[in-house]
């Protein structure tokens, strides 16, 4: 621990970044890629882009910031505490050409200092991250009357059991919740959940064989009632004021 608003993995991540220029689940891998592919329709499925002016906090390297753009935001405005991430990220911006839409600054969700509001906050991947995932949904939620939410399953007995084993993901310091958590974390924090949907059987990190198998019983999954809360990688949350 760095501070109270700052975990070690914050430096983990930059190094990431710098190292290889993305984060290692927003690279080229097949089962990041459908994974990903799954949580963005998902997330914009409950919440749509077009027009939105969308602060996504913990914005990494960048690039779930420019598929919103893609996906119809009309500008995003990307947070991290990882200098390399934003660097990355403003490299990213300016590669796709659109840096005048989408633009980034390093700081600390903890203690923004804002003077515009949003129509939607995005967490995507953030809060398993954070020191303090409950005292962060109360900071941020004053800027933004929707708060859109994607995050690792904690119900999920594998999910919890790679967090327990993987180097990758002790190393980046991670900690799942479940849904029923978080919506109460938000609930403190001033937000209405109006919805919640569990989505994605496809590992972030599997072999090829394996991703394009979970894709295909994919759909059966999340349709099961009580089997989706616990089999799905992530859910997506959609908070109102």
């Amino acid at each position: 621990m760095v501070d109270d608003n700052t975990k070690n993995n914050v430096s983990i991540f930059s190094r990431d970044a710098f190292e290889t220029g993305s984060y290692a689940y927003t690279g080229t891998r097949l089962s990041s890629a459908l994974a990903n592919e799954r949580m963005s329709y998902a997330a914009t499925a409950i919440y749509p882009m077009e027009g939105k002016r969308i602060l996504d906090l913990g914005c990494g390297d960048g690039s779930y910031s420019l598929d919103l753009i893609r996906k119809g935001a009309a500008s995003v405005f990307g947070i991290d505490p990882a200098e390399a991430a934003v660097a990355t990220a403003t490299i990213n911006a300016d590669t796709a050409g659109l840096s005048t839409k989408a633009t980034f600054q390093t700081g600390n969700l903890y203690s923004l200092d804002l003077t515009e509001r949003f129509d939607c906050i995005v967490l995507r991947g953030v809060l398993h991250h954070l020191p303090d995932a409950a005292r962060a949904l109360e900071a941020v939620a004053t800027f933004a009357d929707n708060i859109l939410i994607i995050e690792a399953n904690g119900a999920n007995p594998l999910l919890k059991l790679i967090e327990k084993t993987s180097k990758y993901h002790i190393e980046h310091e991670e900690q799942s919740f479940c849904a029923f958590t978080v919506k109460k974390w938000l609930a403190k924090a001033g937000m209405k959940t109006v919805a919640c949907n569990y989505v994605n059987l496809v590992p972030m990190f599997c072999p090829d064989w394996m991703a394009r198998i979970c894709k295909v019983v994919e759909p059966l999954v999340e349709a099961v009632p009580g089997m989706r809360n616990i089999a799905c990688g992530q859910y997506v949350i959609l908070a109102k004021k």
